[in-house]
């Protein structure tokens, strides 16, 4: 089964839907694929109180939902399913949903997003929104004047714990290593931070709590002779060790970096593959926020009319 489109969007959150709001208003005729997380990241977040707009904060699913009815408003199509494989190879363009329907499209705007990792624990899942976080910018003014945890010891934890030590009166940061892996400068400001306890050759095993997270459960030296387990009191727990861009399917097409994050033709969204754009955290490493998200949505719809009216399609 084959469908025909102008353009085609993959994945939601705030870049998916603000790029079908543009495309449809530019007479695009937007389809848009929702993915396996029907509005991203954002959709796991209990309050969102730093997108522009509303003064009063509002619940990450409600404000998914309000773009992805104001893309709709518009004349957006947006559907449930999954980009399973793709061929940029041919003209047009072809992108199998959930591994049975072929879409073909003359522009397509990658927004698939990233996945936070995680370390694993069942208590991350029970204390999901109350107290486990990936993101010390979308969270951390909850925990002002208390106490957190951040695990890892890259440059991304110490920028987040030093970014928590301007909000919170404790930071602690977890790291399995006996050193950190952050550049010198950055570990120079964690260590002369008085906000801040490193934790080295600790691992985080657990975290403990009636109505939200009260604590980590440590061990340190973890599987030495002088092992040696630990509870920490903390209110909030963030994770540091890195994000997955979802970028698995356009490997052998998408230029992507070390990581895997997709290579955009900077200030343009616009990708190595003609006709091909991608906005939001799956071609941003650095900033990963639902508002610069939302930016280079809108960017990539532009780039992609612009380039549907130079070709004549």
């Amino acid at each position: 089964m084959s469908n025909k489109v102008r353009c085609l969007i993959i994945g939601s959150g705030p870049a998916g839907y603000t790029a079908a709001i543009y495309a449809s208003r530019a007479n695009l005729s937007p389809v848009l694929y929702e993915g396996m997380e029907p509005g991203g990241q954002l959709t796991t977040t209990t309050e969102v109180e730093n997108f522009p707009g509303y003064p009063d904060g509002i619940t990450g699913t409600e404000l998914m939902e309000d773009l992805k009815k104001q893309a709709q408003r518009f004349g957006a199509d947006v559907r449930s399913g999954r980009a399973t494989a793709v061929d940029f190879s041919v003209r047009p363009l072809r992108v199998t949903i959930d591994n049975e329907k072929v879409i073909e499209a003359d522009t397509v705007i990658i927004s698939t997003g990233a996945t936070a990792k995680y370390l694993g624990l069942e208590d991350e899942t029970r204390y999901a929104g109350q107290g486990v976080s990936a993101c010390a910018t979308c969270d951390g003014f909850f925990y002002r004047k208390k106490k957190v945890a951040v695990v890892g010891g890259g440059d991304t934890a110490c920028e987040e714990a030093t970014y928590l030590s301007g909000l919170a009166d404790k930071v602690y940061m977890i790291v399995r290593k006996p050193y950190l892996r952050a550049s010198r400068i950055m570990q120079e400001r964690v260590m002369n931070n008085p906000k801040i306890e490193v934790l080295f050759e600790h691992n985080a095993v657990g975290l403990f709590g009636e109505k939200g997270v009260e604590g980590v459960h440590l061990v340190k030296r973890m599987g030495e002779p002088d092992e040696e387990k630990r509870d920490i009191a903390v209110d909030g727990f963030f994770l540091a060790i890195g994000h997955k861009p979802n970028t698995d399917i356009f490997k052998d097409y998408i230029h992507l970096d070390d990581v895997g994050y997709i290579k955009t033709d900077s200030p343009y969204t616009r990708t190595n593959v003609e006709g091909v754009f991608a906005c939001g955290d799956v071609a941003d490493p650095i900033y990963r926020q639902a508002v610069t998200a939302a930016g280079t949505g809108c960017r990539a719809a532009m780039d992609a009319e612009r380039y549907l009216t130079e070709k004549g399609l």
